[in-house]
């Protein structure tokens, strides 16, 4: 069988989600125990509060799950997502998984591929962008991180309304992706294809840039369904994750 790198992205894991939860941690035991590595770019998690989390009732089946993933074999490399964005050593150490850089640049099967997570070429939106701005600055991590854990549970699930609150007033147009960004970042790196989530609309996208064929493909997010990305020597597929398919009742429940 050819070497088989996987890509998933978007899965706001959560304990109000149980079903999600369920299919994921199924894909982890069987799908990607298969794969090369495993790619996880970005909003892994609802939300992440510190890595205090990893102890956390609704997100510690998910961090053994991972743990067994690469303790069996399969490296798995995960970019912080708007969501999760505070995942640090302590998520490493409890998983296996190693962070990676947004944007990071690897060789995919012979192909120089641009690996990021979205939100930072979302520049119409510039209200996000500004909070994005504000959130991903160091001092204001390590106040936030300063609070008690009840503390810091309360603003980030205070920001999750806000966010609601905001997404639903805005023109979908506005969410979605900078094309002229889109190509700068991907000059910037010296590639031509370029692989993310964050918008949450899966499609492949061809265009040129500097007169060359530039491919950018989009991950799905795992709200109703799964999205995998599967690439080898022969190409990419980008697939759906049924939960009717994958999960009985008993699945659905999840264990620690």
């Amino acid at each position: 069988m050819p070497a088989v790198t996987l890509f998933i992205s978007d899965l706001h894991l959560c304990g109000t989600r149980p079903a999600i939860t369920g299919l994921f941690l199924d894909f982890l035991q069987h799908r990607a125990r298969a794969a090369d590595a495993l790619y996880i770019l970005g909003d892994l998690f609802e939300y992440w509060i510190g890595d205090e989390a990893t102890e956390q009732e609704e997100f510690r089946p998910i961090v053994h799950g991972l743990r067994r993933l690469t303790t069996s074999g399969t490296p798995v490399f995960v970019m912080h997502g708007n969501r999760d964005f505070l995942m640090a050593d302590g998520f490493e150490k409890a998983t296996g998984c190693r962070l990676l850089a947004d944007p990071t640049r690897i060789d995919l099967h012979g192909t120089t591929t641009l690996l990021m997570h979205g939100d930072s070429m979302c520049t119409d939106d510039v209200e996000y962008m500004a909070f994005r701005a504000q959130v991903r600055n160091t001092a204001w991590q390590q106040a936030f991180l300063g609070k008690p854990v009840a503390e810091r549970d309360k603003i980030v699930r205070d920001f999750r309304e806000i966010s609601k609150n905001s997404t639903a007033s805005k023109k979908p147009e506005i969410m979605d992706v900078n094309q002229k960004a889109v190509e700068a970042v991907m000059r910037d790196h010296g590639v031509q294809r370029l692989i993310h989530g964050h918008t949450h609309r899966p499609n492949e996208h061809i265009f040129t840039l500097d007169g060359q064929p530039a491919r950018r493909m989009v991950l799905g997010d795992w709200y109703e369904q799964g999205s995998v990305l599967s690439v080898d020597a022969r190409g990419w597929a980008l697939k759906g994750l049924p939960l009717e398919k994958t999960l009985t009742n008993e699945k659905m429940k999840v264990k620690s």
